[in-house]
């Protein structure tokens, strides 16, 4: 359609948008381990435990954000960014509703995350990924994330990438 737009931009990891954008990449990202391994969805009492055992809180500032994608207005998806030291940000909880992906969407957030952990001062990204998240490693590699040795021991991680971040450019003078 035309006259859709993309915006994004940071947001409380605890508002009602981000909540339901948690919810629905959780509950995705879950059914899809447990069809692969186990044939069935996940546990609806698991799911809530989950879910809810993530608060989120390291997405928040001074060295954290949330960013929330919208589409046409519409809450379509989110990245987030913390420091895990001075110089390393590690990506977190990109998602975008799956009727609005191949539309750039993940594309912006992502980018919008670099720029977010370069104002935080990191030099290069970090995140992890499992081996069923094919789109998501597909894009980690289009915008230039190399896969990398384990830079954590999460559970279900399957891959880690890194990418070196450029720093921002020096404003001109006199702007």
């Amino acid at each position: 359609m035309s006259g859709m737009t993309w915006t994004v931009a940071p947001e409380a990891h605890d508002s009602p948008a981000a909540a339901a954008l948690w919810r629905a990449y959780y509950t995705e990202v879950s059914d899809r381990w447990y069809r692969l391994h186990e044939g069935r969805s996940t546990d609806p009492d698991e799911l809530e435990r989950e879910i809810a055992a993530d608060t989120g809180t390291y997405l928040a500032p001074p060295g954290g954000v949330l960013l929330v994608a919208r589409y046409a207005g519409e809450p379509a998806g989110t990245a987030g960014v913390r420091l895990t030291d001075p110089a390393t940000a590690e990506l977190k909880r990109v998602f975008l509703r799956g009727e609005l992906r191949g539309r750039g969407g993940a594309r912006l957030l992502v980018t919008a995350a670099e720029e977010h952990a370069r104002a935080l001062g990191a030099r290069r990204m970090v995140l992890d990924t499992r081996h069923d998240l094919v789109e998501a490693r597909a894009l980690y590699a289009r915008l230039g994330y190399a896969e990398t040795e384990p830079h954590n021991d999460e559970p279900y991680a399957d891959h880690w990438f890194c990418k070196p971040l450029a720093p921002a450019p020096e404003p001109e003078p006199g702007t």
